[in-house]
Parts: structure tokens; sequence; C-alpha cells
């Protein structure tokens, strides 16, 4: 490996979120959306700590240096620098959220903390108090316990200090001599995540008053220590982060689902992996928690502001404020495919190309309710990664089942933090007779496809969809995603293979159509690039475009710079994760790369290869990194109807247009954005008008 080849992983996601961090900062963006990109950027870096540190961490102790796998960076200098960067990034959204903060009082919005109660609003704090939040709070008394109990995994904590009323002198005894030290109280308050973070009080004429959960228990404070003679009180938050690796239990006697249980709950119990505390808390206390909770120096310890989760934020009230908000943009209809009539009449036709949220999902739901009903229908196969928790697709699979279908699930089970909404559905479907597949045991299934077989003039034909993103209605309305109808029999034929691997793992089909991980996708990306680069030395067109969330593979990164290198011109747009370097002479001045961070979460995956003026497109759920290609279910699905493949070729071009919210990814590491001449384009809002206009044709 060279130096200075690769931008760590590492490093380069801290970099996507610090491009999160620009969306909260961004005067253009309205200021109840810039608080909810503040929460977004917090929620990241808990899950960031959670697994990647968590990984980093565990290489270190295990005593190995880890350059091969961290892209030339040893571990323990790797923990070092994320700890200073997240430390800058912490000072920095704290800034932005009281420059928000400060913004909102223009509109009259006032967030307010314990000292800021009016006297009007207290008996309205007392209530709530009294009624909501007292009974649900857990308040643990530290002092006389022989150890500090097991705090929960980022969930967030006020560390009271009581310093205790002197007792009164014995008779005879000058107050001067043997004068006893006061005696401090040490308490922790768990902040009850049952109810709203935010508190909306009632209305005083215009002004609109919120005060945030932690604020409304420190106005209460007496009130819960009223039996204790103190003379001052003081609460500062700390959290705490854990390592989210699950362990499985290789119990043979134990189910799929019962091992994933345990390990989820045994996940509250993983080892620290970062404390984060109140920049402001009394040295005593700190270092009293840091002894009783054993922190030590492999952990990342982050000073941090007043309020700590500030994911929450991510659910901030809107408060019927429009002008606070993104404009609300209704999902568009599908040319050509009507909701109300059969989905499956029109795709026996044509393809179609579902673009989520610009369209609407509800073809997806659409057309599984309605092979839920057909009665030449007869079975349904589908792949489940991530559910909403109240799923109409898994309400309409079971529907499937009681009018007689037969219906195979794939289900992930270890979708990172979705694990406990898929077990339940899991549980749920298996009742109702739904034959769940739990994936394949080393792999994780991450393809998105449905399969459904309808009788039809006494022989089966197959319908599905094949997607880059989850059959979830709720990310449906803020991921960016594509789905492709079919009833392109070959491609389907393929799609029952992938389903047959589930069922018998050892069995590995031959594909012509699908690029499937593991067996297949590496190979298959390679001999496409090495195409490109045999037709850029032949004088053929060449080029490579390519969306994707996150490139972090060596091997196909090398094969990218050899294509640079023979002259083939490659676009790139990466949301998150690139450890490529772009505009190297020598070894990557034929590539270019820009990331959106705007509205919406971009989430599709595109390939477009050049060959020769003969483009080859295709969707997929894989990303360019090693787990997507070697440890994972994947597919990669070709697109072949020209008017789709065309859409696909214009939409990818109106994103690389994109000189608002797109951020040119260099060796410098700056997220600076691309300023141009050319007129405005911001490519999510230019892409709504691009469906509407395609709409307004029909």
């Amino acid at each position: 490996m060279e130096e200075n080849q690769y931008i760590n992983r590492e490093l380069s996601w801290l970099q996507f979120n610090a491009r999160v961090l620009q969306e909260a900062a961004d005067k253009t963006v309205p200021l109840i959306e810039r608080l909810r990109f503040l929460g977004i950027f917090s929620n990241n870096l808990d899950e960031f700590f959670k697994v990647r540190y968590a990984t980093i961490k565990r290489i270190d102790l295990a005593g190995k240096g880890g350059k091969s796998v961290l892209g030339g960076i040893k571990a323990n200098k790797l923990l070092e620098e994320i700890t200073q960067i997240v430390i800058d990034q912490q000072s920095e959204s704290l800034s932005i959220l009281d420059s928000i903060q400060n913004k909102l009082k223009d509109h009259n919005i006032y967030i307010i903390n314990e000292k800021q109660v009016p006297k009007s609003q207290q008996a309205f704090l007392k209530n709530f108090f009294l009624q909501k939040v007292s009974p649900a709070l857990v308040t643990i008394i530290l002092n006389d316990l022989p150890e500090i109990p097991r705090l929960k995994d980022s969930a967030a904590y006020l560390a009271v200090k009581m310093i205790m009323k002197e007792p009164a002198p014995k008779k005879g005894n000058s107050p001067l001599v043997n004068k006893p030290l006061k005696e401090k109280k040490y308490v922790l308050i768990e902040i009850p995540r049952s109810i709203e973070r935010f508190v909306v009080l009632p209305k005083e004429g215009e002004k609109q008053y919120v005060i945030l959960l932690d604020d409304l228990i420190r106005f209460h404070l007496h009130s819960i220590f009223n039996i204790f003679e103190y003379e001052s009180i003081t609460a500062h938050m700390i959290k705490i982060t854990r390592d989210a690796e699950l362990d499985i239990d290789s119990d043979l006697s134990k189910s799929f689902i019962e091992k994933i249980s345990a390990s989820v709950k045994e996940r509250i119990e993983g080892e620290p992996v970062r404390f984060v505390y109140d920049m402001n808390i009394e040295q005593d206390t700190l270092q009293y928690l840091m002894r009783k909770m054993e922190i030590d120096a492999t952990d990342s310890i982050i000073p941090g502001g007043r309020y700590h989760n500030r994911r929450d934020y991510m659910n901030f009230p809107s408060l019927g404020s429009e002008e606070l908000l993104y404009k609300p943009y209704e999902p568009l209809a599908m040319p050509g495919l009507v909701l109300q009539g059969s989905l499956f009449k029109g795709i026996a036709e044509k393809d179609f190309l579902l673009h989520t949220p610009y369209q609407s999902f509800s073809y997806t739901v659409k057309f599984l309710r309605e092979a839920a009903l057909d009665p030449a229908v007869k079975t349904i196969k589908i792949t489940i990664y991530r559910l909403a928790k109240i799923s109409h697709i898994a309400s309409s699979l079971i529907n499937a089942v009681k009018n007689g279908k037969k219906v195979t699930v794939q289900i992930e089970l270890r979708a990172r933090f979705d694990e406990v909404a898929n077990i339940n559905y899991a549980e749920q479907m298996q009742q109702e007779g739904v034959n769940l597949i739990f994936g394949v045991k080393g792999l994780k299934v991450h393809c998105k496809a449905c399969v459904v077989e309808r009788l039809e003039q006494g022989k089966i034909k197959r319908y599905g969809f094949i997607s880059t993103g989850n059959f979830n209605e709720s990310t449906a309305r803020v991921y960016t995603d594509l789905t492709l109808f079919t009833s392109d029999q070959e491609i389907l034929k393929e799609v029952n293979k992938v389903f047959d691997f589930f069922e018998v793992n050892y069995k590995v089909s031959r594909y012509k159509h699908l690029i499937v991980s593991p067996h297949y996708t590496r190979t298959a990306l390679i001999k496409l690039i090495s195409t490109e680069i045999e037709n850029a030395t032949a004088g053929k067109p060449a080029g490579i475009r390519l969306k994707l969330n996150s490139l972090s593979d060596f091997a196909l990164i090398d094969k990218l710079y050899e294509a640079s290198r023979a002259g083939v011109k490659i676009k790139l747009i990466v949301r998150g994760i690139c450890c490529l370097i772009p505009g190297v002479e020598g070894m990557s001045e034929n590539i270019q790369i820009i990331s959106i961070v705007d509205k919406y979460l971009e989430h599709p995956r595109i390939f477009i290869f050049e060959n020769a003026g003969k483009p080859k497109v295709y969707i997929s759920s894989a990303d360019w990194m090693t787990r997507n290609l070697d440890y994972r279910v994947e597919v990669s699905c070709p697109i072949y109807d020209s008017d789709i493949q065309k859409e696909i070729i214009e939409t990818f071009e109106i994103c690389w247009s994109d000189n608002v919210k797109a951020r040119v990814l260099s060796i410098k590491q700056d997220n600076a954005y691309r300023r141009n001449n050319k007129p405005q384009l911001r490519s999510q809002f230019a892409l709504y008008d691009y469906y509407l206009k395609k709409l307004e044709k029909e």
C-alpha cells in the first residue's frame, strides 16, 4: 500500500458528518430544519462511536497496528485523531445551536432553561412534572453503592451533586474546633425516553416557549430531593456510548430470533467507548464519576455542552411554523401506471422505474396488496432489511397468507439498530404462517427484491421489483431510492435463484443478468471497468459514472486509478465515505467526485458504463465497500428498457450539475461547495420538477 493513496475510512466518514453539520450552519436552510440537521449530526456520531470507533479500539486493545485495514494509519493514532476531530466538531455544533436558538427568537420562539421560566408558566410545568415526568424518573444515589450501576448505552443522565448542610456543632465545642467536612452526595437521574424531549408550553400571545425535558427536571430538583438537607445542588449532563457489536450465541438449541434478541439486550452491557460530559461540570464530580465508572484512557472522553443526546433535535416540534420548515412536496404519480387500476396489467406491458420520494412509495405497497388479493397469485417472495415501525409491507404479506398464498420472507434480523422492530415483525409473521428465512451463515442479506408468481392461462408468469432501498414507509419519505418494477422473466428467474441460495446455501447459481454478491460482484465490476480501459485505449467512447453511498474497497479504488491512467473519464457522486483521492496527476487526474447533502438522504446506487457508446446501466443495493462485495448478499440489476436507461442517465446528470448543495471531494478534505457561473441548480428540487414535467406530458 503506497502512502497517501487512500483517505482513511473513518476520517472520510467524519468529513461526511461535517457536511451534515454544514447543512445545520447553512442560513438558507429553514431554521427548524437546521435544528433537525444538528440532530442527524449527533445521531450519526452516536452510531459511529458504537460501531467504527469500537472496532478500532478492539484492534488497538488486541495489540495490532491495523495499518493494512485502516488505510496506512495505526489504530492508536487514529483513535487520537478521531477524538480531536470530534471535539472540534462538537464545539462547532454548539456554536451553531446557539446561533439557531437566537434566530428563533426573531420568530417569537424561545427555547428556555430552568432559570428563564416565566412565572405564568410555572403552574403548567409543575403539573406536567408531577403527572408525567416524576413517575418516570429513575434516580440513583451513588454514595452508598459499592459500584455504579451499568449505565444504558446512549441514555442521557443528569449527574447531581448536593453539598449537605453542616451538622450543628456538639455542645461544649467551639464552632471552630473539629469542624467536619461538608458531606457531598452524588446522584444520577436518567432522562426518561418515554417522554418527548421538547416540552411545548402554552402560547403567550405571540410568544411560544419550549423547554427541554432536562431543564424541566432541573427546575424541579428541590421537589425531587426535598427529603435531604442540602445547602447547594447542581446538575450536569453525562452520556456513555457503548460498543454495539453483537455477539451471537452459538447454542444450537436456541432459535435465531432468541439469539438475536439476547445479543441486542447484551448490547446494553457493551464496553464503553465514549464518555461525553458537560464541560462546566465541577472537577470533583467528574473525577468521582470517571473513577466509579472505570473510564480509561483508551475511551474517547469528550467535553461537550450542557445538553447531550442532541439526536433528539431530529424530532424538534414543528410548532405550526410552516415558514421555518421545508415546503412539503406531494409525491407524484408514475406516468403510465395508475394506482387505482391493476399494477400487474401495466407491468406486464413494460418496465417502470419508481424514484422515491419524488414519486409515491404507495406503488410498492399497492403491488403487494394486489398480490395478496389476486386469486391468480400463488407465491410471493421478498427480502426485508429494515421495516417501518408500522409496516403496511408486513401487513400485506400477512394478508396474502390469509388468502392462501405461499409467502416466503427473507428477513435480516441483524440490520444494525433495527433488530428489535425486525424481531417483532418476524415473530408476528411466523405466527401467521409466513415462511421465514433468517439469512445465510456468515453473510448479511442486504439485497432488496421481490418476485411474485401468477398463474396465467395455465402457466406461471413472474412479476417483481428490485430496489436500491429498504421497503420502509418511513424512510421512503426522506431517502431517495430507485425501484424497478418488471415482468422480465429472465431477470425474475434469476431473482428466484437468489431465494434458492437462501434456502440451500451450498448451491451457488450462475447468473446471466443479475450481478450478485458475495460470489460475483467484485469480479463483474472489475471486468466492467477493464472493458472501459480497453475501449479508452482503443480510442472508443469510454467513461464511468457512479452514484454511491460509500466507496472504500481498496482493490476497486486501485482499478479506478488504473482506468483514470488509461484516460477513462470518471464521474463519482458519493454521499458518505470516500477513500479514493481524485485529481492526483499520474494516479487519478481523470476522476472527479462530488457529494450531495440536502433535504433528502441520497441513497441510490447507480452504475453507468459507457461501453463504446452502448451504455450498460445498473441499479444496485451494493456500495463499493468490502463488506458489500464479499460479506453480504447484494443484487445489482441491469436496466434494459431504453427509456428507463435514458431517465437514469438524465437524473444522474441533473445531480452532477448541482452547484448549490454539491461539495467537491478532493485531497484537501475541506468540503468546499461547488460554485460556478452557471444558473443555480439544486438537484433535489430540479429532480422533482423533472418528474413533474414528465407527468404533465402524459
